[in-house]
């Protein structure tokens, strides 16, 4: 981890999504947001939350993407979220103190400014309206989480990729764009759908024949995204037929 003298540097998200905790106040309580903590950047691959750990800072993201993951009894790494520039992370241990339930670690270089829970609680005693922008944001993270056990539940490994890929498009892409790209690599897609890698070998292969998409190394850039939303709805298997075969997907809302 490096200091970052200000926010205002190059990398440095152009806009904000509205989903994320920065795209759901007002100019004046973004400014405020801004000015918390202290700037710093992690390089590509460095932890910036380590799982189980009992710190209790959190950080809002400027520019680049993290992933979250954990790991389940068996020691195998669960990826549960991907998070871009906009997003508040570690804010569960930032507001109950508890320790991490998952690591976020940089997917590339990374952004963000670096708050205190001390800081972090005044400032939405403060501010209400960042408060419940905070509490908004928990909570559409938590539905997300609902909705993919809802929607993954008879649904083969196509359908799976197919919504979380449009799922992510959505919520971090361009308002009014009908394409996105996303920094992730097929193991980090094996584990966010829960299916081995062979399958989403074949499931990406059918979204690229399709021309829903086109891949490259540890990227994926959706081409359409109405395409990949139908082939979403399309890819469910017949009724009585089971859902993939490597179990279920990593869900978290949170860290």
């Amino acid at each position: 981890m490096w200091p970052m003298s200000n926010t205002r540097v190059r990398g440095a998200a152009a806009y904000w999504p509205a989903a994320g905790l920065l795209g759901r106040v007002d100019e004046a309580d973004r400014e405020i947001l801004l000015g918390l903590g202290h700037g710093v950047v992690y390089p590509a691959g460095q932890i910036a939350i380590r799982e189980a750990d009992t710190s209790d800072y959190a950080l809002l993201l400027l520019g680049g993407t993290v992933k979250v993951t954990a790991h389940a009894q068996d020691g195998r790494e669960a990826l549960l979220a991907v998070r871009m520039a906009g997003d508040l992370v570690g804010e569960l241990a930032g507001i109950d103190g508890q320790p991490r339930i998952g690591t976020v670690t940089a997917c590339g270089r990374v952004l963000a400014r670096y708050i205190l829970r001390s800081e972090l609680l005044e400032c939405t005693k403060q501010h209400p309206a960042i408060g419940l922008a905070l509490s908004a944001s928990v909570v559409a993270k938590l539905r997300t989480a609902t909705g993919r056990i809802v929607d993954f539940t008879g649904c083969d490994v196509l359908g799976r990729l197919a919504r979380i890929l449009h799922h992510l498009a959505v919520i971090y892409g361009r308002p009014g764009r009908n394409e996105a790209q996303l920094p992730l690599s097929q193991p980090e897609m094996a584990t966010l759908v829960g299916a081995a890698e062979s399958s989403i070998h074949k499931a990406l292969r059918a979204l690229r024949e399709s021309g829903a998409v086109v891949t490259g190394y540890r990227r994926i850039t959706i081409l359409d995204l109405d395409h990949l939303a139908r082939i979403a709805v399309e890819a469910a298997p017949p009724e009585g037929v089971a859902a993939g075969p490597a179990g279920s997907p990593a869900i978290s809302p949170n860290t």
